[in-house]
């Protein structure tokens, strides 16, 4: 099974015997690709019990628990990585999560969707009305989705933060895209930020 587009960028940059923590890991996907291909050290955080079962079952240290409240109770650079993939934007305070992910892990990984692509603004511009699309599958009732950051909001908090982005990927689709008008043509964006 391959891993979704941001998943393997993320999975594509993790040194081999890391110690990682997966914040919203889901059902360990991306965990146990790095247990089994890179030797490294997965644990995960997960709200969902049914997700957490799924992981349990893959053989993967994962405990139930809310990103939102949750983190404050790891200690100081206990990772290598801390990773939050797809998971942002449905948090209460996307700022405070952000840095407790750089307190707990040397580096975190970041991916969200980008409210900004054009096809968002158009639906909104054309239809008035926020987008069902393949990427975001829901209506807006119904969504995860809390906070609609766009690449440019990101880059300004974590420039505002003192934070160093040391990566970025951007995807359209399924396919990586340049960072050269990211906010407009981008779908999906990968930050991988340090201290």
């Amino acid at each position: 099974m391959s891993l979704r587009p941001d998943l393997a960028i993320i999975a594509g940059h993790v040194a081999p015997g890391s110690r990682v923590l997966d914040i919203g890991c889901g059902d360990g996907e991306l965990m146990a690709a790095l247990r089994d291909g890179q030797g490294c050290d997965a644990r995960g955080l997960e709200l969902s019990a049914d997700d957490v079962a799924a992981a349990v079952a893959r053989g993967l240290s994962v405990v139930q628990g809310d990103a939102d409240t949750d983190l404050a109770d790891y200690p100081d650079a206990s990772f290598d990585y801390a990773i939050l993939s797809q998971t942002l934007q449905t948090t209460m305070r996307p700022d405070w999560v952000l840095e407790q992910l750089l307190r707990i892990g040397r580096r975190a990984f970041v991916s969200f969707p980008n409210f900004a692509h054009w096809r968002v603004r158009a639906s909104l511009a054309v239809g008035g009305r926020m987008p069902v699309t393949r990427l975001l599958p829901v209506a807006w009732y119904a969504t995860p989705n809390i906070h609609h950051v766009t690449v440019d909001d990101f880059r300004a908090l974590v420039k505002e933060r003192g934070i160093e982005v040391e990566g970025a990927w951007f995807l359209k689709g399924d396919r990586s895209t340049g960072s050269a008008m990211a906010n407009l043509l981008a779908e999906h964006a990968v930050f991988l930020l340090r201290r």
